[in-house]
C-alpha cells in the first residue's frame, strides 16, 4: 500500500440533525451543514428537483451544484497559474459552467456531463489569441485532479470576447 501524507487527504464534515421531525414518515428537512478544515460552514441541502419543497431548501447548495462547481473551480485554478507561468494577465475569470444529469443504461441518475464556459479576460500590452486561450484551457483541463476523478464527461468550451 502506497504511503499518503496527511496533506493528500481532504475532508469534510458533513451534519444533520433530525431534531422534532417526523423523520419515519419521510417529512423531514434535507438542509444540513457542511464543514470544512479553515472554519467554513456552508447550508447543503438535496436539490428541489429531487426531493419537493418544502423538505429542500432551495437556497441551500446542493450536491449536483457542488460537483459542477469544484469542477469549473479546480479547472480555474490550474488555468490561472498556467496563464500566470506564461506571461499572461488575466483581470477576470467567469464560468457559467453546466452539469446535466441522465440516466445510464441501468436505470441509474448520474451526471452525465459537465460543460465549462469559461470567459476570460486579460490586461497588458500583449494579450494571447484564441488558440493560446484554448491551449491553456486544455492544459488546465488535463491537469484538473478533479475531472481526473471522475467517469462523467467533462469538456471546457471556452467564451472568446476580443479586448
Amino acid at each position: 500500500m502506497a504511503h499518503h501524507s496527511q496533506s493528500d487527504r481532504h475532508c469534510a464534515e458533513v451534519s444533520w440533525l433530525r431534531g422534532d421531525q417526523d423523520f419515519l414518515s419521510n417529512r423531514y428537512s434535507r438542509r444540513h451543514l457542511w464543514r470544512f478544515d479553515g472554519g467554513t460552514e456552508i447550508v447543503a441541502s438535496s436539490s428541489p428537483h429531487v426531493v419537493p419543497l418544502p423538505y429542500s431548501d432551495a437556497a441551500a447548495v446542493d450536491p449536483e451544484e457542488a460537483f459542477v462547481a469544484s469542477l469549473s473551480s479546480c479547472h480555474m485554478l490550474w488555468y490561472l497559474s498556467i496563464a500566470a507561468q506564461r506571461g499572461w494577465c488575466v483581470e477576470r475569470y467567469v464560468d457559467n459552467a453546466v452539469g446535466t444529469m441522465s440516466r445510464d443504461t441501468d436505470g441509474r441518475v448520474w451526471m452525465a456531463s459537465v460543460v465549462l464556459h469559461p470567459e476570460v479576460r486579460f490586461s497588458g500590452a500583449r494579450l494571447p489569441d484564441v488558440a493560446e486561450n484554448n491551449a491553456m484551457h486544455d492544459a488546465a483541463h488535463h491537469a484538473c485532479f478533479i475531472a481526473n476523478s471522475v467517469k462523467s464527461e467533462v469538456r471546457c468550451e471556452p467564451v472568446w470576447v476580443d479586448a
